[in-house]
C-alpha cells in the first residue's frame, strides 16, 4: 500500500483540495505555530500543513509511511519512532481515515506530544458514504463521528478543548483521478453520494471535523 501512496504522491502535492481550505486555516490556527514551537506532522502527504507551519516559524518534522511523499521520517502513525513528549504539537490532516489502527495511532500521537494534538479529517456521515469512499480508494478504513473522536482522544489521555466543523467541496473528476478510480466504480460512487452532490453534478460536499486536544496534566 505504501508503494501505491508513493505513486500518488505528486497528485497529492498538486491537489488544490489538500493545499487550501478553511480546514487547513483552522489546523494552522490550532497548532499556533511560531519560532520555538516543535511540531510533528503525521501522515504529511503532500506536506501542505508542514509548509504553512514552517512559514510561521515553527520547527516541523514530517512523518509518512510512503517514501514517495518525501517525509523527514518514514514510519506509520501507529509506530512513531520518537520518545515521549518529543514535540509541542502533533498534527494530522486528511489522513486519519486511512489509519489501520486508529486507537494505536491516536495513542502514539498523544504519547509524543507534550502539549497539543490537532486532528482534521472527514466526518462520518453514513454507511453509503463509507462504501463510496472505500470503492473509490480501498485504503480508506473509516471516518469517525464527533463522539468517536472525543472518546478516542480521551482514552489516549487528552482533553478535547475545541471542535470545529467545516465542509469540503470535492470535484469528482480530480477526486477520481488521484486514485485511478475505474469508470464503473466511479459511476457507483456517484450513485452512493447523490444526497451530498451539488446540483451541477460535478462536485460533492464532504463534512469535516477539526479537533484540538491537550495533554492531560492530571
Amino acid at each position: 500500500m505504501n508503494e501505491v501512496w508513493s505513486e500518488r504522491a505528486e497528485a497529492y502535492r498538486a491537489s488544490a483540495t489538500h493545499a487550501s481550505g478553511r480546514d487547513l486555516d483552522l489546523v494552522v490556527e490550532m497548532c499556533d505555530p511560531k519560532p520555538g514551537v516543535k511540531v510533528l506532522d503525521v501522515a504529511t502527504g503532500g506536506g501542505h500543513v508542514a509548509a504553512r507551519l514552517r512559514a510561521a516559524g515553527a520547527e516541523v518534522v514530517t512523518l509518512d509511511p510512503a517514501p514517495g511523499m518525501r517525509p523527514d521520517v518514514i514510519a506509520p502513525a501507529e509506530h512513531i519512532p520518537f520518545a515521549d513528549g518529543s514535540f509541542d504539537v502533533v498534527v494530522t490532516r486528511l489522513a486519519a481515515h486511512h489509519f489501520r489502527s486508529i486507537g494505536e495511532a491516536v495513542g502514539e500521537m498523544a504519547r509524543v506530544t507534550n502539549r497539543v494534538v490537532v486532528i482534521d479529517d472527514h466526518l462520518y456521515t453514513d454507511e453509503e458514504t463509507e462504501e463510496a469512499e472505500k470503492l473509490r480508494d480501498p485504503s480508506h478504513v473509516r471516518a469517525y463521528s464527533e463522539e468517536e473522536w472525543r472518546e478516542l482522544l480521551t482514552d489516549a489521555g487528552l482533553e478535547v478543548e475545541r471542535v470545529e466543523f467545516d465542509e469540503k467541496e470535492l470535484d469528482f473528476e480530480s477526486w477520481f483521478a488521484r486514485t485511478g478510480t475505474s469508470p464503473a466504480d466511479a459511476a457507483r460512487v456517484r450513485e452512493l453520494l447523490a444526497p451530498l452532490t451539488n446540483e451541477d453534478g460535478l462536485t460533492w460536499r464532504s463534512p469535516m471535523i477539526v479537533l484540538q486536544a491537550r495533554k492531560s496534566q492530571s
